[in-house]
């Protein structure tokens, strides 16, 4: 039997809600293994314009991500849910190597396979300088 991640399509508001909170939880892990194994083998990604297939090349972004962005924290929050989608809206904050704070915002349309992994997730994201003073997400 293939690894399933409850929970599984179709999805209603409740259960929209804890696979959001689920996601947000493992991103802020910085976790780039445990992340990876919430898509299929197989899964679709764009993010900003970057464009990635299956596990192997999500693993790697994250790891490159995950070393730039320091300090990084994430809230997710469900926009919509049908079928076997969710969209949300999200916003992060990280430092770079330089000490400069970032928040980005962004967006993220989501499909489902039977067994709740994802098999397609598209993100739109925009950054914004700020100051260390102007960071709302605590660590």
């Amino acid at each position: 039997m293939a690894d399933q991640r409850p929970p599984l399509p179709p999805f209603t508001e409740e259960t929209a809600r804890a696979k959001v909170q689920a996601a947000e939880d493992a991103w802020n892990s910085r976790d780039p293994e445990r992340v990876s194994l919430a898509y299929t083998e197989d899964s679709e990604w764009r993010n900003r314009d970057t464009f990635l297939k299956g596990r192997a090349e999500i693993r790697e972004f994250l790891t490159q991500k995950w070393a730039r962005e320091q300090d990084y924290k994430l809230r997710k929050e469900l926009w919509a849910y049908t079928g076997n989608r969710i969209a949300v809206r999200f916003e992060y904050e990280s430092r770079d190597a330089d000490g400069q704070w970032w928040r980005s915002y962004g967006n993220e349309q989501w499909e489902f396979d039977e067994n709740g992994l994802m098999a397609r997730r598209y993100a739109s994201i925009n950054d914004l300088k700020i100051t260390a003073e102007e960071r709302r997400l605590a660590l």
